[in-house]
């Protein structure tokens, strides 16, 4: 009877090294071979003299290389034809495959060793490799021979493949062939693989990528290593220079210009997205107009371009001077019937893409389903991508990268800390290589390998250091452009600008707006909304349930500290700008009306650090609507802005999860009483 190797009672590694250090020669046929595999086995195989009849023949099944390589060699070879190129580039094929076990994971001594241990065995010829190609060969058989009268050959035949986790680890299912018929057959279907016209030898290109890669034993300097990983991160942009064209109509673009679209080109053709977001004064309408025309004359196509309402017209110039097929449309016309009515345009343009962070926002969804309708690609425009968390960043490269596409990268930083991509796997029932991976990264790193993928960004200084010329006469940096004048870089030198003001004149705004009446009404603010935890009513909230009372807890820590904080931000706004001031005095006034508007129908109250911040981003979105209510000009009263509450705060229910909510019964009843006239005495003021 035979023996069970199942690596659980008995492990087969250790009964095929006993049985090969007998051995004067070896024949193993597997489906898979894995190079750090063979460290198992290595060391008795160099025992070898190399000869005919001293030596390890190892027969691969299932490495295939490329389909449509393979399968013109074969035709080939079977009508006899053999073509002596298409083969040796079949072999190299195969060479790149085992050349990408080699770059998995973290190298190791101990894998050095072995790998340029069979190195050294390929070429003594200890060691034979072939790759059958008649077709998929799955077997597994290891043929001990043997100095040895009754039992001369010794077969292992099961279900273990030529690697660590075949041999020892995993569960598997082989036996031992002993019987002298039995192993003799074995011996004769060995002969006719190895012998089949269509097994390729590539022992010689095993050896020659172990000597090329990190394990060979020549050592590489350092200056070269610098070489080889300067061409792989410039790799992407050096195609994108030889594939795509800059339009004859912008051929008077900078050189760092140019750059930047061929590059965004490159991201946009392969992942059917970029964002751009060059720092401001760089160019980047340039750039996505310069884009756009590149890819409307390669693929015959048109072009959308969303923007705020303030660039439309200067988007429509740009459309006209460079004959852009292209509409025109203001982010605010977004709506139900726009999505329903708009027709197809396969590539959109998203000026100012920031305000789009935020993915539960209405215009946010129809957008993106307007991009996954029409399969379009997107060029994002923004100069602050990053505003105040790394979804900031997601939310607006989802506009195009659905959720569960394979990205080809993981968040590496962040698995490690949780075990690695089956932890993950195992926890979130989802790919690790997915942009939902990322989300739940917090390391900047894993954010910047993402964004190496889609966006293209260069500041000043790097502009400066990398494309400028300098002038010998001053030492200056300075571009030059076609018409041969110069643009020199600015040497920033904080200066103190005085000017003086009339605090008695009434024409003055600028003391108007520093007045004392403005100062001491600001002072004296009360700002309710701000210290909620100062209005709650001991006798209600002493019914909380345990939800409530976190988040009653939560508002109390905040109290006249916050209070604080948005009265110094208001005199803040105030010295920036008059119109920055009352357009601060507008979102309080909106906000009150809604708090007011809460309490008075009994209704839940928005709450939360995030909330000013969420409604701020709510009343930015529905600017129009809210023009439409009166409500966005900052000459009106509040009764002005009372008229629009109730609608303001209906919408805000349907985008409910955006916010916390908490029952305004918790709080006294002169909280309404504070939130209703404390703005008033601004307007008289000013």
């Amino acid at each position: 009877m035979p023996t069970i190797y199942d690596n659980i009672e008995e492990i087969l590694a250790d009964e095929l090294k006993h049985t090969l250090e007998e051995s004067t020669r070896s024949d193993f046929c597997v489906g898979y071979f894995n190079l750090r595999g063979w460290k198992t086995v290595s060391d008795i195989i160099s025992g070898y003299q190399g000869a005919e009849d001293s030596c390890c023949r190892l027969i691969v099944g299932m490495q295939r290389p490329s389909q449509d390589l393979l399968r013109q060699v074969l035709v080939n070879q079977k009508q006899g034809l053999v073509d002596q190129a298409q083969v040796i580039a079949l072999k190299k094929a195969v060479a790149l495959e085992f050349r990408e076990q080699l770059a998995f994971g973290i190298p190791r001594s101990d894998d050095e060793k072995a790998l340029q241990q069979l190195s050294e065995q390929l070429k003594s010829r200890k060691v034979k490799v072939k790759l059958y190609l008649s077709h998929s060969l799955h077997a597994k058989l290891y043929l001990c021979f043997r100095n040895d009268r009754k039992s001369p050959v010794i077969g292992y035949l099961g279900s273990s493949n030529l690697t660590m986790s075949g041999l020892e680890k995993q569960g598997e299912l082989n036996v031992d062939v002993v019987e002298k018929d039995a192993a003799n057959k074995l011996v004769d279907w060995f002969e006719d693989r190895w012998n089949d016209r269509f097994a390729l030898d590539i022992s010689d290109e095993l050896s020659q990528i172990i000597d090329e890669s990190w394990a060979g034993d020549k050592l590489i300097p350092p200056y070269y290593i610098y070489l080889k990983i300067a061409y792989h991160l410039s790799q992407e942009a050096q195609t994108g220079e030889s594939n795509f064209d800059i339009p004859k109509e912008f051929s008077h673009l900078l050189p760092f210009q140019k750059k930047a679209v061929t590059l965004a080109a490159q991201h946009l053709y392969h992942r059917n997205g970029v964002m751009i977001g060059d720092v401001v004064g760089l160019g980047k309408t340039m750039t996505a107009s310069a884009l756009a025309k590149l890819f409307e004359e390669t693929f015959v196509i048109e072009t959308l371009i969303i923007c705020p309402k303030n660039l439309v017209k200067m988007w429509k110039d740009y459309a006209h001077k460079y004959h852009l097929r292209a509409h025109v449309i203001s982010i605010s016309k977004i709506n139900d019937s726009w999505l329903e009515n708009e027709r197809r345009y396969q590539l959109v343009i998203i000026d100012e893409s920031h305000n789009l962070r935020n993915r539960q926002g209405k215009r946010y969804g129809l957008i993106k389903d307007y991009i996954n309708l029409w399969e379009s690609r997107v060029i994002l425009l923004t100069a602050t991508p990053y505003n105040k968390t790394y979804f900031d960043l997601s939310n607006q490269l989802r506009l195009f990268v659905p959720e569960d596409q394979d990205l080809g990268i993981c968040p590496e930083l962040y698995l490690e800390t949780i075990g690695g991509q089956h932890e993950y796997i195992a926890e979130h029932q989802s790919s690790p290589f997915s942009i939902a991976a990322f989300e739940k990264s917090h390391f900047a790193d894993d954010w910047r390998e993402l964004l190496k993928m889609f966006l293209v960004r260069r500041t000043r200084s790097f502009i400066r250091d990398n494309y400028a010329e300098t002038d010998e006469s001053n030492g200056r940096k300075f571009l030059s452009f076609d018409d041969g004048s110069r643009f020199y870089f600015p040497e920033r030198i904080p200066r103190k600008i005085e000017f003086d003001f009339d605090v008695e004149d009434p024409g003055d705004i600028y003391a108007q707006l520093f007045s004392r009446p403005v100062v001491d009404t600001i002072n004296k603010m009360s700002l309710p909304r701000y210290g909620l935890g100062l209005f709650i009513d001991e006798k209600t909230s002493s019914t909380a349930n345990t939800n409530e009372q976190l988040q009653l807890q939560n508002l109390t820590r905040a109290g006249k500290r916050l209070m604080g904080f948005c009265r110094t931000n208001l005199f803040k706004r105030l010295e920036s700008s008059g119109y920055a001031f009352l357009l601060s005095l507008a979102r309080h006034a909106m906000r009150n009306s809604v708090y007011i508007h809460a309490i008075e129908n009994g209704l839940l109250l928005p709450i939360g650090s995030q909330e000013t911040q969420l409604m701020d981003e709510f009343l930015e979105e529905h600017d129009e609507e809210l023009d439409e209510l009166g409500l966005v000009k900052m000459h009106h009263m509040l009764a002005d802005y009372r008229i629009g509450a109730a609608s303001v705060y209906d919408s805000m229910l349907r985008q409910q999860q955006k916010f916390k909510w908490i029952s305004p019964r918790f709080f006294k009843s002169d909280l309404k009483d504070k939130l209703d006239p404390y703005l008033q005495p601004l307007y008289d003021a000013l």
